[in-house]
């Protein structure tokens, strides 16, 4: 719905992404917004925010490929960790800049990625997750069993922080600006994707394979294209959280993770952009709140337990949440988010 007095005369007005001057403004406002807040938040929080930031690039592919093309993919962590090895790989043997190495990241997790894509376009349901869930163990097998001269074995990969002009980011002040700035190139390149005609048939092909068939649209080869740009996506979140963290290690990428990207699309909202931001924030944040609390309250009350025990019982309250939402808002936040703007623009006049 768009706001009262708001109406389109050409059909260039029509498919713009912002309508208003005041969205505009608002939007121009944002972006100034998280650009400065490195400037007024501390090192805690801005840690917090600079991980949400690369872990929205991860979601966005995922996104993509489970929201918009209708395919489960349990495997996006190690898609993730392909995109993060191979980054340190051309960081570190080949000493290639960060602005090569993390495309090279992604490039290399979306060929990881498309391995699968082409049996999983051909399977349906129980099917497709064992396909994506077994690239999560054939990850961690090829790495371990490997030698250790290639990607560390056991013990991992080093990566040296990455450096432009001189500048060395190896601060979170300084790398916020490139995991931040890439996460905000990726969503706009997001929303125009889904609004073009890959989107268009992705969206066809998760609403009626049959028909998007009839209409002559090439199923499988979409569904391959969108597990590749799924895989693209988590590579580039690898490269990023590789120059991060400064470490790659087979045990940072587990499905735990894979099942906690697919939780937060189904908290913000399956087939939309801001659904996955919201997703990602509030899944995050609620993460960062329990490690908050959990060990003050063990330190007050010992008879509860200790780390293990808040561990297990974030996973139960982020598990209940996520039935939560299936079971009663099954479009999730992002619908919260559309009945609020609707109820506002429709004020003082809900009939």
């Amino acid at each position: 719905m768009l706001p009262s007095g708001t109406y389109f005369e050409t059909y260039q007005q029509a498919k713009a992404i912002v309508h208003t001057r005041l969205q505009w403004g608002l939007l121009l406002a944002f972006l100034v917004f998280i650009f400065a807040v490195p400037l007024f938040v501390e090192a805690r929080i801005l840690a917090i925010v600079t991980m949400i930031s690369i872990v929205l690039v991860s979601v966005l592919g995922l996104q993509i490929v489970m929201g918009y093309c209708g395919q489960l993919n349990l495997g996006q962590s190690a898609f993730m960790g392909v995109g993060a090895y191979v980054c340190a790989l051309l960081a570190g043997t080949f000493a290639l800049p960060f602005w090569v190495a993390i495309p090279g990241g992604g490039i290399g997790a979306a060929l990881f990625g498309t391995l699968f894509g082409i049996p999983a376009s051909r399977i349906k349901g129980f099917y497709l997750a064992l396909t994506t869930l077994a690239a999560q163990f054939i990850f961690a097998f090829i790495i371990v069993r490997m030698p250790g001269d290639w990607f560390g074995g056991y013990k991992g990969l080093a990566v040296a922080p990455a450096s432009v002009g001189g500048i060395v980011l190896d601060s979170d002040d300084k790398f916020y600006f490139l995991a931040m700035g890439t996460a905000v190139i990726l969503v706009f390149f997001t929303v125009n994707l889904v609004r073009s005609r890959i989107g268009r048939a992705f969206m066809a092909i998760r609403d009626n394979e049959n028909a998007a068939e009839i209409m002559g649209i090439s199923v499988s080869h979409y569904k391959t294209l969108a597990f590749a740009i799924c895989a693209l996506y988590a590579g580039i979140a690898g490269g990023l959280w590789a120059y991060y963290v400064r470490y790659v290690g087979v045990d940072q990428f587990t499905l735990w993770q894979s099942i906690w990207y697919a939780g937060m699309i189904i908290v913000g909202g399956l087939g939309s952009v801001v659904g996955a931001i919201f997703g990602v924030i509030f899944i995050r944040g609620l993460q960062e709140i329990i490690n908050y609390l959990g060990p003050a309250i063990s330190q007050s009350l010992p008879w509860v337990g200790g780390a293990a025990t808040w561990f297990a019982f974030m996973n139960v309250i982020l598990g209940g949440l996520i039935i939560l939402f299936i079971l009663f808002e099954s479009r999730g936040l992002v619908h919260l988010w559309g009945v609020l703007k609707a109820t506002y623009r429709k004020w003082p006049f809900p009939y």
